[in-house]
C-alpha cells in the first residue's frame, strides 16, 4: 500500500473573527480593530517556504477584499486558494439564500485578487452539519468540487460523520468531503490535526500518529490559522471554552509547527483528492 501524504490547510482570518461573540469584537466593530492578518500570513508563508510545503488556504472574503496583496502572495508562492465564506458566519445560522449570497460575495472578492480557480470551501467553525447539509448542494451548484467543513466532532459536527475523504452526492452534482483529523479520547472524538488539539501535542506525538495513519494509506487533514503564529496576539475576554480554543498553548507553536512540517509530506487538497479512487 502506498504511503499517504497529508494536507495542511489554513483558515485565513483575523484574530477577532470568532463566531458568536459580541462586545468589543462584534462584527460591527471589526473595521475599528487592529488588523494582524497580513503580517501573520506572511510569517506563515515564510515558514512554509523554508519547509518546502505547499498548502491549501481557505481565505475569508472579508480579508480578501481588504488585503488583495496577501491573497496574491499566497498564490504566487504556489499554494492553492479556496473560500472560507465572506462574513465568517456559521452556515447553519444562515438561510440557504443568505449562504448563497455570502458564498458568491467571497468568490467575487477572491477572484478580484486574480485567483481564477476556486474549487474548495471550508465553512467557519465547521458549520456544515446535520442542520445545514443543504449547503453542499449550493456548493456544487456554484462549481465547488471539494468541501472541508464537516467535522467528526460532537460539539460542532457529529461523531457519526466519516473521518476519511469521501464522495457525497447532491442534487447538483458530486463533491468530495475532506474532514479534519481527529482522535479518540475519553470516549469521544477530539481535535488532533489543529486547534488546541494540535497545539497541546508534541511534534513527536503528532509525527508518530501521522506516520501510523500514512502507512495504512490514510491521509490527515491538518488546519491552522495565521493568528496562531502571532508573536504577541491581542487578548480579549472570552467565555472559557472559546478562550481555551483561541489561546491555549500558543507560546512556541510556530517552532513546534515547523518541526511537524519538516517531518512528513504535505500536498494541497486538490492534489490529494486527485488520488482518491472512484
Amino acid at each position: 500500500m502506498t504511503e499517504a501524504p497529508n494536507v495542511l490547510t489554513v483558515d485565513v482570518e483575523e484574530w477577532f473573527h470568532i463566531c458568536g461573540v459580541g462586545g468589543p469584537i462584534a462584527p460591527d466593530r471589526w473595521t475599528q480593530l487592529t488588523s494582524r492578518v497580513a503580517d501573520n500570513t506572511l510569517r506563515l508563508l515564510d515558514l512554509l517556504d523554508r519547509c518546502g510545503v505547499r498548502a491549501t488556504f481557505f481565505v475569508l472574503g472579508w480579508v480578501a477584499e481588504r488585503y488583495p496583496a496577501i491573497v496574491q502572495r499566497i498564490a504566487a508562492a504556489g499554494h492553492e486558494v479556496g473560500s472560507h465564506g465572506f462574513s465568517h458566519a456559521r452556515v447553519y445560522e444562515l438561510a440557504p439564500e443568505d449562504f448563497r449570497q455570502d458564498l458568491d460575495r467571497s468568490v467575487n472578492a477572491i477572484r478580484a485578487c486574480g485567483i481564477d480557480r476556486i474549487v474548495g470551501f471550508r465553512a467557519p467553525e465547521w458549520s456544515i452539519n446535520d442542520r445545514s447539509l443543504w449547503a453542499l448542494d449550493i456548493l456544487t451548484e456554484r462549481g465547488f468540487t471539494i468541501d472541508s467543513s464537516m467535522a467528526p466532532l460532537r460539539i460542532v459536527g457529529s461523531d457519526r460523520f466519516a473521518q476519511s475523504l469521501h464522495r457525497r452526492r447532491t442534487p447538483s452534482g458530486e463533491i468530495v468531503e475532506c474532514p479534519p483529523a481527529v482522535t479518540r479520547r475519553l470516549g469521544q472524538n477530539v481535535p488532533f490535526g489543529g486547534g488546541w488539539g494540535l497545539r497541546r501535542s508534541s511534534p513527536s506525538q503528532v509525527l508518530s500518529e501521522l506516520a501510523r495513519r500514512n502507512r495504512a494509506g490514510t491521509p490527515a487533514v491538518l488546519w491552522v490559522h495565521p493568528w496562531e503564529l502571532d508573536d504577541n496576539p491581542p487578548r480579549v475576554s472570552l467565555p472559557w471554552g472559546l478562550w481555551f480554543a483561541h489561546y491555549f498553548r500558543l507560546s512556541g507553536f510556530r517552532a513546534r509547527l515547523e518541526t511537524i512540517l519538516r517531518g512528513t509530506r504535505f500536498v494541497p487538497l486538490t492534489e490529494l483528492v486527485s488520488q482518491l479512487g472512484d
